[in-house]
């Protein structure tokens, strides 16, 4: 432990938010250092590298007004904490953790460390338990759990904004406890701010809001979902609260990433992304979870726009290494005037079986969730055939399967922005099961 700060002004490059420092004795990795420009202001940066007595530091806030020869840095010994307390809810803040709500900066009761403590694996508690959201094609189909870390996989041009819209008014416990939602939105444009700004405004629930800008620093992008689930895990763990954490989107945090990795000179990997990238972005998901012997959760729900709409590009692909499924956004169905446009065929929640039956939704659920996965993958199916034969040519049965699969599609999908409890939306299923009783079997 160093028992006073250390100032340097050895400064030999600024290159983007990243500023190199040469003849640096004793500094670690992650230390927190406080710099000041030659106008006066203050800004704060982390030790990213260290080569022997050379040093590569992270500037939150941008580079502007530095330069090598009058800019000093401070070495505190300090890592990078979060504030945290109650009066974090009901707040909105940037990447920095400053308020942008216009309301002054609460009292924070301690501080955490930002890079948060792994979940040991023997401690983690296996996921359970039903989080409804008000998504027939979510509740019913692709259950979301406490602690599961579930994406949606959307594209360019599909109403993933208004979804995360939906979700921040609609998700819920079904018996009522202690529920928070955390918001963090990365790389916005001002119309996008906007929007969210006034569905912040309206929100009924316990929020905490993160909000980065798409001018803002993009070092701030890395940052802001660290502090959020820093956050969520002082409200899971301490004050036994379950936590629902949305962030959206995920595709910029991985650019941001990219951003920074370019500046610091990194071999690139797939697409130019980092190689580190897959470590990145579990060290973020992995901080969803449970814990054996406490109350309260950790839920992540990350939404990933995927480039030139391939699923195979390196930021979807990752993501679905390490989360336990997907929701994916279909561009045919949207075409189709289907909202949410959720394709429940490549859609997945592999901890759905956990979280169902009797004691959770009910006894019923799974039985119905079958039918309708089999009836309408194999209406789907014969979508291809109609296109060749048409539908006249067609036997009597299979003209009834391609019924069934454009009334699920209009019945059950499609709900608009009315919200449904899960007896609806099992209600639902079973009445249009009910209408083709001689196909869906």
């Amino acid at each position: 432990m160093r028992l006073a700060e250390h100032q340097y002004r050895s400064v030999s490059a600024i290159r983007g938010p990243l500023l190199f420092l040469e003849k640096v004795f004793a500094a670690r990795l992650g230390e927190l250092v406080r710099i000041d420009a030659p106008d006066g202001r203050t800004l704060t940066g982390e030790v990213l590298k260290i080569f022997g007595d050379q040093v590569l530091i992270q500037v939150f806030g941008g580079t502007q007004g530095l330069d090598t020869k009058r800019t000093s840095v401070n070495f505190s010994d300090a890592v990078m904490r979060a504030p945290l307390g109650a009066g974090v809810l009901g707040r909105v803040f940037d990447g920095s953790f400053r308020p942008i709500d216009d309301l002054p900066m609460f009292i924070p009761e301690f501080r955490q460390p930002v890079i948060g403590a792994p979940i040991n694996p023997v401690a983690r508690a296996h996921p359970e338990e039903f989080i409804e959201t008000g998504f027939s094609t979510i509740d019913g189909l692709n259950t979301l759990v406490k602690g599961q870390k579930l994406p949606i996989f959307t594209c360019a041009g599909l109403p993933a904004r208004e979804m995360t819209e939906q979700l921040l008014h609609q998700a819920r416990l079904p018996d009522g406890g202690p529920f928070v939602l955390v918001f963090v939105a990365l790389g916005l444009t001002h119309f996008e701010y906007q929007f969210y700004r006034q569905t912040l405004e309206n929100m009924q629930s316990r929020f905490v809001a993160f909000v980065n800008l798409a001018d803002d620093p993009v070092v701030e992008r890395l940052l802001a979902p660290r502090l959020a689930l820093t956050v969520a895990e002082d409200l899971a763990f301490r004050q036994e609260m379950d936590v629902l954490v949305i962030i959206t989107d995920m595709t910029n945090y991985c650019d941001a990433l990219r951003e920074i990795s370019t500046a610091r000179e990194e071999l690139p990997g797939r697409r130019g992304y980092p190689g580190h990238m897959y470590s990145d972005l579990a060290s973020l998901y992995e901080r969803a979870g449970r814990i054996h012997g406490r109350k309260g959760s950790v839920t992540l729900l990350p939404t990933v726009t995927m480039p030139e709409d391939d699923i195979t590009h390196p930021i979807p692909d990752l993501t679905g290494y390490i989360t336990e499924g997907q929701l994916v956004l279909s561009r045919e169905l949207h075409q189709k005037g289907i909202y949410p446009p959720i394709d429940v065929l490549p859609s997945l929640s592999r901890l759905m079986q956990h979280g169902i039956g009797k004691g959770q939704t009910r006894s019923d659920h799974r039985d119905l969730s079958n039918q309708l996965y089999r009836t309408y993958a194999k209406g789907c199916d014969l979508r291809r055939l109609e296109a060749v034969v048409g539908r006249d040519g067609m036997l009597a049965e299979d003209r009834k399967l391609l019924d069934f699969a454009d009334r699920f599609e209009a019945d059950f999908v499609h709900q608009g922005s009315k919200r449904r409890t899960i007896d609806e939306t099992l209600d639902t299923a079973q009445a249009l099961l009910d209408d083709f009783r001689e196909v869906a079997r």
